[in-house]
């Protein structure tokens, strides 16, 4: 019993450690002692693309439906954002060749109703589209999804009145702190980590693992694929609002269809059906990009330019490295399971994990 209390002792003194670092770090980041502009930007995309992600887990790792449509979800949040938050006297710039919808040009919100309203309205678009999408299966759920997210980002590209076009919105109001990215990254995925763990959350995995087994057991399917569905809308809303008070500007060129093709990636590298391999995956694959950027750079060592560095490099690489780790890790980093200090500990000391028989006993 006392080594139970000490283990648990051991592993709040490193909860409470790693909080204090990441803190520190965050300020000193915020505060411009370390790190540059460049830094923080990536930093802020990072944690965005986490809160986009773990709200695609949730649907395609957790619930084992097929969706692409996260680009279309993200686009509702980000527009909404950019609607109600860029000042009134702002506006007759940006809407200059249409003017905007009259009664939209008297409206102005403040940062954060306009933020929870658009993933509100992407929920709802969610629920709107679940409802006859959601009885499709695998490549074709994966189709029509993919399908309406082109569609939601053709309609914002013609309603000129009130997204302004292929022009976008611009003069977004730019978030002056990290503290509120990383803020809406903690809260956004602490509360889908806890409705994973929630009854509704087995009820997904029960889903995953099998749908005629999970029916038998009174699951309403099509309840908990909507409500699964939605809510990963909402939190890709969150995301999408996110991303336009750090870019301070929109337009419909930002969601096309392969953005959701980068957040599939980041699930598959981080593991379908864990939530801190998502994680890890996102800082990775942003800062990873941005790291061999210098490959699109002309390269020339003694006077002479290496023909290879050129524009298109930098995704040849990194797809080489992607390979190689898939061929290593074939479920993702993490698979299906959850980063713990159990597992950090066994990892740096070599352990491997006690894998089961068929009978249920220790291999």
């Amino acid at each position: 019993m006392m080594d139970k209390l000490n283990d648990k002792k051991s592993k709040l003194f490193l909860n409470l450690l790693l909080i204090a670092v990441f803190a520190a770090i965050l300020i000193l980041l915020d505060t411009k002692t370390i790190g540059d502009a460049y830094v923080r930007r990536i930093l802020n995309l990072s944690a965005i693309y986490a809160i986009v992600s773990v709200s695609m887990n949730l649907v395609n790792g957790f619930t084992g439906l097929f969706s692409l449509g996260q680009a279309g979800f993200m686009a509702i949040g980000a527009y909404t954002v950019a609607i109600f938050t860029v000042p009134l006297e702002a506006r007759a710039k940006i809407f200059y060749i249409i003017p905007q919808n009259p009664v939209l040009a008297q409206i102005e919100l403040p940062f954060v109703i306009a933020l929870i309203l658009g993933g509100l309205l992407a929920a709802l678009v969610a629920v709107l589209i679940g409802m006859p999408v959601l009885r499709l299966k695998s490549d074709y759920l994966a189709i029509a999804t993919l399908g309406f997210s082109e569609i939601i980002r053709i309609v914002f590209t013609n309603i000129k009145s009130i997204t302004n076009g292929a022009l976008g919105i611009k003069n977004i109001p730019i978030m002056p702190t990290m503290w509120v990215f990383f803020g809406v990254a903690i809260i956004s995925i602490g509360l889908m980590w806890l409705l994973i763990n929630s009854s509704y959350g087995r009820a997904f995995k029960a889903i995953r693992e099998d749908e005629v087994a999970a029916e038998a057991m009174g699951i309403n399917l099509f309840k908990h694929k909507v409500m699964s569905f939605s809510i990963g809308a909402f939190f890709a809303g969150i995301g999408g609002g996110l991303l336009a008070t750090l870019f301070a500007t929109v337009d419909p060129n930002q969601f096309y269809f392969p953005v959701t093709y980068n957040f599939l990636l980041i699930i598959v590298l981080g593991g379908m059906g864990s939530i801190s391999g998502t994680i890890i995956a996102s800082f990775v694959v942003t800062i990873g990009l941005e790291i061999l950027r210098f490959f699109d750079e002309p390269l020339a060592l003694f006077g002479v330019n290496i023909p290879l560095f050129r524009p298109g490099l930098r995704m040849v690489v990194f797809s080489i490295l992607l390979m190689v780790l898939v061929l290593f890790f074939r479920n993702g980093l993490l698979g299906q399971k959850e980063l713990s200090w159990k597992l950090v500990f066994d990892w740096l000391s070599g352990k491997k994990p006690i894998k089961k028989t068929d009978e249920g006993g220790a291999a």
